[in-house]
């Protein structure tokens, strides 16, 4: 789930740094993300999308000109994204890239078993859907995408991640009691969350049964390094009806295809 902050709840943006408001960063982020949704914004445009007053707009545009994050297309009037930008995009996908390999794999995953299939990686306590393989038949769960972790109790990719972690790591990242509730399923107590991570870890496969959607059903199986390490998931959905049927059958499949992506990130013939 991807937890979105508006314009009104970050402040008016005066430029005095006081209370809840946020400092330079986030102003200039949302400079950043306004340019890049229109193709192209006027300081008046960004001023009038972002709440803050010209003269910002323009101190800190100029900042991100001298740092070629932006480029002022002068005959225009109008501010433009920078090739330092395009700089960082190629580094984000050369980390999460998915290789073709990869993607035969989860592809082959969805065309056996009849589900929805995806590829998660796991970066630090964040979970990236990088690939899913689904068609009109068989659709990918929604919503389903970046901020995945934000409801790892609910979730099978979540618990592969929470199961990988100890009680300390997992008592900073899950929320109080009672924990967010997003399906009929979902567990909202710490204690029964741990008694299914337990089972978790020793099998290296997490089912969720209606806790993230009401009738959908998903289950994931860890992909390891070489050494060990966590790197990501491996998962399918399906509705209720049909994930209760072949229970082995899809358990047998998600193990193979983890253990053969986990061998092609072994090989470092991912790239």
């Amino acid at each position: 789930m991807t937890v979105v902050t508006t314009v009104s709840e970050r402040g008016s943006g005066d430029g005095v740094e006081h209370g809840s408001r946020p400092g330079s960063v986030h102003r200039t982020l949302d400079i950043l993300e306004v340019v890049a949704a229109k193709g192209g914004a006027s300081a008046k445009e960004i001023a009038d999308t972002t709440g803050l007053p010209l003269p910002t707009v323009y101190r800190l545009a100029r900042e991100l000109l001298d740092s070629d994050y932006l480029v002022h297309i002068r005959e225009e009037r109008r501010f433009e994204l920078g090739w330092k930008l395009h700089q960082l995009g190629v580094s984000l996908h050369q980390q999460i890239g998915v290789s073709r390999e990869v993607r035969a794999e989860v592809t082959a995953l969805h065309d056996q078993l009849g589900l929805a299939a995806y590829f998660a990686v796991h970066r630090g306590h964040q979970i990236a859907v990088v690939f899913t393989a689904d068609s009109p038949d068989h659709p990918r769960l929604r919503p389903l995408e970046f901020g995945f972790h934000e409801a790892a109790h609910a979730t099978a990719l979540g618990k592969i991640m929470l199961a990988n972690m100890d009680a300390d790591q997992r008592a900073l990242h899950l929320d109080p009691e009672p924990m967010p509730r997003f399906g009929p399923g979902t567990l909202t107590r710490h204690a029964d969350l741990d008694a299914q991570l337990e089972v978790v870890a020793d099998r290296g496969l997490a089912w969720e049964h209606g806790e993230f959607q009401a009738g959908a059903t998903c289950v994931a199986a860890a992909v390891r390094g070489g050494n060990g390490v966590l790197l990501g998931s491996v998962a399918v959905s399906g509705p209720d009806g049909r994930m209760d049927c072949g229970v082995a059958e899809t358990e047998a499949a998600l193990r193979t295809t983890a253990s053969r992506v986990s061998r092609f990130y072994r090989s470092g013939h991912t790239r």
